[in-house]
């Protein structure tokens, strides 16, 4: 594998991976901007609307029809929350032109589109064209209620919104379904352009060899651009609360849901990842074998460490009848790696599973994409490999230390109603 990045003007980055092994092209174009509750919407719904047509090819049909000529191309947007930061992208994948039937300069026509697309959006008179933004609309409006309905995800939204009460964590990225609603496709076009200005932009190209017209076509467009770039701050550590605050709703749910969220003030992220894989993320941990196993007080315990806000959450679905019982075990599983019980095989299985996760790294154009975006996030260029001796070098008291740095913020509990009880 072969990885390159490199700075087509301020604040925009073109890493190239080429990894001979794969058949396809990819490309990913990444916007990073302070998530802003008034914007939110706005933003998501400006590049969503990207993928939908644009100035030659004026309604999703069209543009579906495109892309399955080229072999079944695809493109597709995306918007993600990381701490503080909106993350708003176009990405695309196609057939390398090799394999093409008859010499079909697949990558060409696939890096035009592309290009129309991002730069030549299906827009006049300052605003989107009706049909296929209300297309787009409709999309957001149902992903946003998706999110509603899967009420593990939004039991985490929601703690994270009393977590992170007063910083730019604490909203959705799509923004509230009131907001999303009430966006115009002028609103929306406006914000795509704002963010096309003042956005952090890094670009990933991924394929089986070096190809420099995707750089130069992206280098080209966004000369045209006049940019105003805004820096963006990765990594903004959450300062815990001076007591932890509790915050209960009831909903018609029959599984009841808890979240617990920790806040560290250690720089040690390599020993508080492996942490968190002691305490609760493989099913040898702490968490899973203890609360879900052993004593039987919920349907699943998992952990996460969040490094972009220097957080951990421990969340679980769990009988109404068991929620103390529960949480005083998690608490306690915790303060059993704060006193020092960790033994080598929970340290090596940690590990081992963390190892098996970096190995997966490569084996998908979008796996590399995520993976270096994020080590660009965090500010290093270390590859799986490096990352994995990085975590080889926590020591047992390193995780000790880890799990002493953390202070109970805040509790969330999802409660089903009495009448569902």
């Amino acid at each position: 594998m072969e990885y390159k990045r490199s700075e087509l003007g301020g604040n925009i980055g073109f890493t190239s991976i080429i990894d001979e092994k794969f058949k396809t092209c990819s490309v990913y174009v990444r916007f990073a901007t302070r998530l802003a509750p008034a914007e939110a919407a706005a933003n998501s719904l400006g590049i969503g609307a990207l993928s939908a047509s644009n100035s030659k090819l004026r309604s999703v049909a069209e543009l579906n029809e495109r892309l399955s000529s080229l072999y079944g191309s695809a493109l597709g947007t995306f918007t993600r929350k990381r701490g503080d930061i909106q993350i708003l992208g176009l990405s695309a994948s196609w057939i390398c032109s090799r394999y093409s039937l008859d010499g079909e300069d697949i990558e060409g026509e696939m890096l035009d589109l592309v290009r129309d697309c991002l730069f030549s959006p299906n827009a006049q008179n300052g605003e989107f064209d009706a049909t296929p933004f209300r297309i787009t609309k409709n999309d957001l409006l149902d992903r946003i209620d998706a999110e509603m309905n899967n009420k593990r995800s939004y039991a985490l939204e929601r703690a994270a919104e009393s977590a992170f009460a007063g910083e730019p964590a604490e909203f959705s990225c799509y923004g509230t379904r009131e907001s999303a609603e009430a966006v115009t496709a002028a609103e929306a076009y406006a914000a795509y352009q704002r963010l096309l200005s003042t956005a952090q932009v890094e670009i990933y190209y991924v394929a089986p060899e070096p190809n420099n017209s995707a750089a130069e076509m992206f280098r080209r467009e966004f000369a045209a651009i006049e940019r105003h770039p805004q820096e963006c701050t990765f990594r903004a550590v959450s300062p815990a609360k001076s007591e932890p605050v509790t915050v209960t709703e009831e909903m018609d749910v029959l599984q009841c849901k808890t979240v617990l969220t920790f806040k560290s003030d250690s720089d040690d992220i390599y020993a508080l990842r492996v942490m968190s894989a002691v305490l609760g993320e493989t099913p040898v941990s702490k968490l899973f074998l203890n609360v879900r196993e052993k004593l039987s007080l919920c349907y699943y315990c998992a952990c996460r460490y969040i490094s972009s806000k220097n957080t951990l959450t421990i969340d679980s679905g769990v009988e109404k009848a068991n929620i103390e019982a529960a949480e005083q075990e998690m608490l306690r599983q915790l303060d059993e790696i704060k006193n020092g019980n960790v033994t080598d095989d929970e340290l090596e299985s940690a590990l081992l599973s963390m190892e098996n996760a970096l190995a997966a790294v490569g084996d998908t154009p979008s796996s590399y994409s995520s993976w270096y975006f994020e080590r660009f996030c965090d500010g290093s260029n270390v590859d799986p490999q490096q990352q994995a001796a990085l975590y080889r070098e926590v020591t047992r008291e390193r995780v000790i230390a880890a799990a002493r740095s953390l202070t109970l913020d805040t509790r969330y509990y999802m409660l089903c109603r009495e009448d569902n009880a």
